[in-house]
């Protein structure tokens, strides 16, 4: 039977039915080719092309499923991450949702047979928090974005500042009430006496005796004696009075302004060195070939903000042409677009920067607190290296 006229029902209907998704068992991953049925996908099996990439399967098998995995990883957890940031969901959800992209990677052309086994996996590698319920297994994702961590780091550390702060004027108050209590026993004494007056056993009853005190004395000018000099006594005690109060008043805000300056010293000495390594770092090149990147300019729409690539060429000193993972597209860049990728712990990474410039490593674990990591080069364990100096190699 020919193929159907253009223009045609049939030739519409046609396209209409190779738009949508279609079944599973009549894919092929390495070709990426979708069959309609049985017919279609036996006569592509049998197809030269088809062939031809059976052969190169056949030569680097583990080359092949690495990549397919990888590339099945970074979907399901970027699904995961922009549909439903960190929160608890059923596995599946995210992965019906996942299939639902035509050209998506398959589960079968990867290295987890089920999605149990993938969850799993997830669970221990750490990218995301697992538990098995009576209806199936449930993920949380693990945001480990720097700009992620950077904000709660800088919230935890204004919310310390806060409670330090709060702590220190409780402190500061209190230790006035006991200085205030130390300087006049006698209103203790009677503060004490009167707590225990007060108190009563259960069924006693309290009596109350009123009694006249001593009369005050009148002030006038013939019995009281000068009136004019009893009211200015009264205003240098109102005088004395207020210092007292003023001189406290006064030590709460130098305390205050003590510590506001220090914080503030401290925040400003760690903003220089974090600008002058940062300078440093970017005033170096960095950039090398076989090295994953991600871009961080919005300069060229955010199509390919976020997006990772990988640098084929260095151009210059600071430039590079970075080939794009998800679309396959080729761009030039300045160093100053690009920032290291962080892998999984256990992968391989390429130094960039410092005196082991171009030395291959394994990420050995992640110092979340100092922004830096620990890399194993041949058995040798070296931490402290900061995440701009190493980044995701490219797999051989």
């Amino acid at each position: 039977m020919g193929k159907a006229e253009k223009g045609t029902p049939k030739d519409l209907a046609n396209r209409m039915k190779a738009k949508g998704l279609q079944k599973l068992r009549w894919y092929c991953q390495m070709c990426q080719k979708q069959c309609r049925d049985e017919n279609g996908f036996k006569c592509h099996t049998m197809s030269e092309s088809h062939q031809r990439q059976l052969l190169l399967f056949a030569d680097n098998p583990e080359s092949f499923l690495d990549s397919f995995s990888e590339e099945f990883l970074e979907g399901y957890l970027g699904l995961l991450k922009r549909r439903f940031g960190t929160k608890r969901v059923h596995a599946n959800n995210v992965y019906q949702e996942y299939i639902q992209d035509r050209d998506h990677v398959h589960m079968n052309a990867t290295q987890w047979e089920t999605l149990t086994d993938f969850v799993k996996w997830l669970g221990r590698e750490g990218h995301c928090v697992v538990d098995e319920t009576e209806k199936g297994w449930y993920v949380t994702y693990i945001d480990r974005d720097p700009e992620t961590l950077r904000r709660q780091a800088a919230a935890q550390r204004r919310q310390k500042a806060e409670r330090g702060q709060e702590e220190r004027m409780q402190d500061f108050i209190q230790r006035q009430i006991e200085l205030g209590r130390a300087k006049d026993p006698v209103d203790k004494l009677q503060g004490d006496e009167a707590a225990a007056a007060l108190q009563r056993e259960d069924g006693a009853t309290i009596s109350l005796t009123l009694k006249a005190g001593p009369a005050r004395p009148r002030l006038s000018g013939l019995e009281g004696g000068n009136a004019l000099k009893i009211v200015s006594g009264k205003q240098a005690e109102k005088v004395k009075k207020d210092t007292k109060k003023r001189t406290a008043l006064d030590e709460i805000m130098e305390e205050e302004m003590k510590g506001k300056k220090s914080r503030e010293e401290s925040t400003t000495l760690g903003k220089e060195k974090s600008n002058s390594s940062t300078e440093e770092t970017r005033d170096l090149p960095w950039v090398i070939e076989d090295i994953i990147v991600k871009v961080v300019t919005k300069d060229l729409g955010s199509k390919y903000y976020k997006q990772k690539g990988i640098v084929k060429e260095v151009v210059g000193k600071y430039a590079a042409i970075v080939r794009l993972l998800d679309c396959n597209t080729k761009l030039k860049l300045d160093q100053t677009h690009l920032e290291t990728v962080i892998p999984s712990v256990g992968r391989a990474v390429l130094v960039v920067a410092g005196p082991r410039r171009g030395s291959q490593a394994m990420l050995h674990s992640i110092q979340e607190e100092s922004f830096s990591a620990t890399l194993d080069f041949e058995g040798q364990l070296v931490p402290g290296i900061p995440y701009e100096q190493f980044s995701k190699l490219v797999p051989s």
